[in-house]
């Protein structure tokens, strides 16, 4: 019979400092949500009032031919109204975004103590980070996921500290991901009225690389959890690679011109195709003119899945603000110039909340 984990601090020890993560419960057989992870009513996911998407993916491999105009036109729309968008012939190898998923469920499949080698204060890198939920010490209801972090410095350390199951393929998404990652970014600083002819402005954009890998276990009571909850990445872009089963959902901006304003959307898994989000770094950078996504992840009943996003942020030391080109044409500044740091740590010292993040950036 599993524990019922009616003390709540047993529980949390178990999950969070023990490193069994959420996976280590559903090995346990546990039949029910413990009560810990039991979302309020507010922040459930309700599948059967959410809409799909239903652009089709943006073909990447047009930019710099005869379609060009059109593809920056579809980017352009996408960032300054949903801030999440599909793409197809990314140049990332189809072969290896199976491979990354062969290899997260490799990880995740391990014993508990092996993965928990990596948990803050153990991990023999502190760029390495295995964990579970976002901010378990602060959370009101836990996420059900765990996950395991990547922070990249360079080639050595990644061969030495990443874990053996994904460091190599890892390492290649990265990569990969990277020249996509900067395509992108000329396409939507250009539109900006901004010269990128010998400027450093997307090289800083991206001066930090992370990989995480997200795992969600089955989920006895899909309907009272959520995998993630609501919330916008801080950083510049997100490329993330789903599996077959999907489960993402992004919610329309209130002040997009729409029907479905404050309504969720799916984001169905598109064989091939890696998902782009815009960051709260990026809405900064435009002054608003470009919006962070608040998106949020569903559990499911059927089988574990599993995502990997590969983050894009500006260094720690860095500074960010809207940029004076789009300031001047606009006539003032919504946001506040910082280090990246101070919001970084803003980011991390809350639960997630929706997009309240960027609030404090705001002037």
């Amino acid at each position: 019979m599993a524990p019922t984990f009616d003390d709540g601090s047993s529980l949390f020890n178990f999950v969070v400092r023990d490193g069994y993560g959420v996976k280590g419960l559903v090995d346990l057989g546990v039949s029910k949500v413990p009560e810990r992870y039991v979302q309020p009513p507010q922040e459930r996911i309700e599948k059967s009032s959410a809409t799909s998407l239903e652009v089709p993916p943006i073909d990447l491999s047009k930019l710099g031919g005869p379609f060009h105009e059109q593809v920056v036109g579809e980017i352009v729309h996408a960032a300054q109204t949903l801030g999440f968008f599909q793409v197809i012939n990314h140049g990332v190898p189809l072969e290896l975004l199976e491979s990354l998923k062969e290899a997260a469920y490799d990880f995740f499949g391990q014993e508990a103590e092996k993965k928990a080698v990596y948990k803050k204060g153990t991990s023999p890198s502190p760029f390495v980070k295995y964990g579970t939920s976002f901010a378990p010490e602060k959370e009101k209801a836990l996420e059900w996921k765990d996950y395991v972090s990547m922070v990249y410095t360079n080639d050595e350390d990644a061969n030495k500290y990443w874990p053996q199951h994904c460091k190599e393929v890892s390492l290649e998404y990265l990569r990969t991901s990277v020249d996509m990652v900067q395509k992108l970014l000329n396409v939507l600083i250009t539109n900006l009225g901004v010269t990128l002819e010998n400027s450093e402005i997307v090289d800083n954009l991206i001066g930090t690389k992370m990989v995480n890998m997200n795992f969600y276990p089955a989920c006895p009571n899909p309907d009272l959890t959520v995998g993630v909850g609501r919330h916008s990445d801080m950083g510049t872009l997100t490329v993330l690679l789903q599996d077959g089963i999907g489960g993402l959902y992004v919610k329309v901006e209130d002040d997009m011109n729409s029907a479905k304003n404050g309504h969720w959307i799916a984001i169905p898994p598109i064989s091939g195709a890696l998902v782009i989000n815009i960051g709260d770094t990026l809405q900064i950078l435009s002054n608003g003119k470009y919006k962070s996504a608040e998106h949020r992840v569903r559990t499911t009943s059927d089988q574990s899945r599993v995502s990997i996003p590969m983050f894009t942020i500006p260094k720690p030391t860095q500074k960010i603000g809207p940029l004076p080109q789009v300031v001047e044409k606009d006539g003032v500044a919504h946001y506040k110039e910082m280090a990246f740091q101070d919001y970084t740590n803003n980011f991390f010292g809350n639960a997630h909340e929706g997009k309240k993040s960027l609030d404090f950036a705001k002037i």
